[in-house]
């Protein structure tokens, strides 16, 4: 069997993992043991609604966030119709010091049948509102821009109902790769900041940036706006790392002078011992105070609390974006 070799981007080591389907086979890293506070425990989900849907996505082998990241509120967004599917396979072509997405060169490989496979799944689950997501694909000369759009015209023709988020890469800041997912007829455009400016060649893949996040949501909402279309934009930053309350504020500014609509804040959660520690756990008030500041800054929406992910029901947080 073909191996390649991946380099763990804390330590340094490498090691041979099989290529399987155009990825990369990997073990899934362990999680480390942490004392938490009580406000971040989540209730097991449970309930025949959520017995459903993990049947059915496991019966049309369906990759999602919800479940490949063991996310706290996977009940709750299940429950509520939301879901976060991932796109453009497990491997990721970059390395953030604070994800554990499998890093490796997919070489191109894309599923001609993902488009119809989720828009089939989505139908099949019942779901009211979609998050799609990807790894970030610099192999690809779109870095993915033109799968996405193809997921999500394929699920609005199936499921015309259905409110579509797209939370994407960066595209290496290519404008031409994020009018593509912008013309594509969904309803949110979402791009993670993740985190404060000083912070980010720290926390973040070298081939990301500050400036260029927020370059690419500054042209979507310009686009947006110029175009007449019926899209919000969205971004999500991490606390708990190092970040300074002046620092998040700073962050807030600079999103919503790229016209930033929709803002979500949660805790860091260190995933294996590979991973940035968590430096502080933030508690439920200042979350709270996290969110005023962000309504006052001129936020249309802000989801603030330490189990809040970019993605927590996000249903709601459209809902609640529009006035409903």
């Amino acid at each position: 069997m073909k191996k390649i070799t991946l380099t763990d981007p804390v330590t340094g080591e490498a090691r041979e993992v099989p290529v399987v389907e155009g990825g990369v086979r990997t073990e899934r890293p362990q999680p480390v043991d942490r004392q938490r506070p009580d406000w971040l425990k989540a209730p097991l989900p449970t309930g025949g609604t959520y017995a459903r849907l993990k049947g059915l996505v496991q019966e049309l082998e369906l990759h999602t966030v919800c479940q490949e990241a063991r996310c706290p509120n996977v009940g709750e967004c299940w429950v509520h119709g939301t879901a976060t599917i991932m796109i453009l396979g497990k491997v990721c072509t970059r390395a953030c010091k604070f994800c554990a997405v499998s890093t490796g060169n997919p070489a191109g490989w894309v599923d001609p049948r993902e488009p119809e496979h989720v828009a089939r799944a989505v139908a099949e689950l019942g779901l009211g509102y979609v998050v799609l997501t990807s790894v970030d694909r610099d192999d690809l000369p779109d870095g993915g821009a033109g799968q996405f759009a193809a997921v999500v015209r394929a699920i609005k023709e199936r499921s015309p109902g259905v409110r579509v988020e797209a939370l994407t890469p960066d595209f290496q800041g290519g404008e031409e790769a994020v009018r593509t997912v912008l013309e594509s007829g969904l309803d949110v455009f979402a791009h993670n900041l993740e985190t404060v400016r000083r912070l980010t060649p720290r926390v973040r893949d070298p081939r990301a940036g500050y400036d260029q996040s927020l370059a690419v949501l500054d042209y979507a909402g310009r686009y947006v706006r110029g175009r007449g279309l019926d899209v919000l934009t969205k971004s999500s930053l991490m606390v708990g790392l190092g970040e300074t309350d002046e620092e998040i504020a700073r962050a807030m500014d600079d999103l919503r002078a790229a016209g930033v609509s929709i803002l979500t804040i949660g805790q860091y959660l260190r995933p294996t011992r590979h991973h940035l520690p968590v430096e502080r756990y933030v508690t439920p008030e200042e979350f709270e105070a996290y969110r005023r500041m962000g309504l006052e800054k001129g936020f249309v929406e802000v989801f603030s609390g330490p189990l809040v992910r970019s993605s927590y029901r996000a249903e709601r947080v459209f809902k609640e974006a529009q006035g409903g």
